[in-house]
């Protein structure tokens, strides 16, 4: 696949205010600082489509982009800043996990995870919920760049180790780096499959 288009469409405090959902859907999740709008830019290659911030815990909103004009890829909040205030995490917990139940038009989530860190429960937790509610996912390694071979082999398998404690077959699992641009390709050709499948669905 290659993006021609790609355009912000709008922000959502609320998921009465998403947009229509007649477009397959694709949404990117992780924790805060995991390197998700850089990810974002990468793929549709566009600098500054997704809004890069120094400070953890920015994004606050469900971001949709229009892409090709034909599919949704969606930035949502992230989970596990520590010095955000209980009542804001509460708040986008709800507001998350209402966007997850309730979207009938998303096809997968993309959990992004750092590659450069040790399991956390945080992902872990996110990753069970949404497979004990049938949620589709991908786990997407970020920052591959900053580790050595050897090292993310290692990472992974440690990953493995805690899934297999409640998955029986492991999701589909893609190592990216936005500096190097790494993963683009698989992301993307994935996507295309997936979209084939939601208009073959509504026909």
């Amino acid at each position: 696949m290659h993006i021609r288009t790609a355009e912000f469409l709008t922000s959502s405090a609320d998921t009465r205010q998403l947009p229509s959902g007649n477009m397959p859907e694709y949404a990117f999740a992780g924790r805060s600082n995991v390197g998700k709008s850089s990810l974002i830019n990468m793929l549709c290659g566009k600098k500054n489509l997704a809004r890069i911030s120094s400070t953890p815990g920015k994004t606050t909103l469900i971001n949709h982009f229009l892409i090709n004009e034909s599919w949704h890829l969606v930035d949502l909040p992230g989970y596990g800043y520590a010095k955000t205030a209980r009542t804001e995490r509460a708040a986008w917990k709800k507001m998350v996990t209402e966007y997850l139940l309730s979207r009938k038009n998303l096809m997968t989530v993309f959990v992004l995870v750092d590659i450069n860190v040790p399991p956390q429960e945080s992902d872990l937790t996110f990753m069970e919920f949404l497979g004990s509610n049938s949620i589709p996912f991908v786990i997407l390694f970020t920052k591959a760049d900053k580790a050595k071979k050897n090292f993310l082999t290692k990472a992974i398998n440690d990953y493995k180790k805690k899934l297999s404690a409640v998955w029986e077959e492991f999701p589909k699992i893609v190592i990216t780096s936005s500096i190097k641009k790494s993963g683009k390709e698989e992301i993307l050709s994935y996507i295309e499959g997936t979209n084939k499948i939601f208009i073959a669905e509504r026909k």
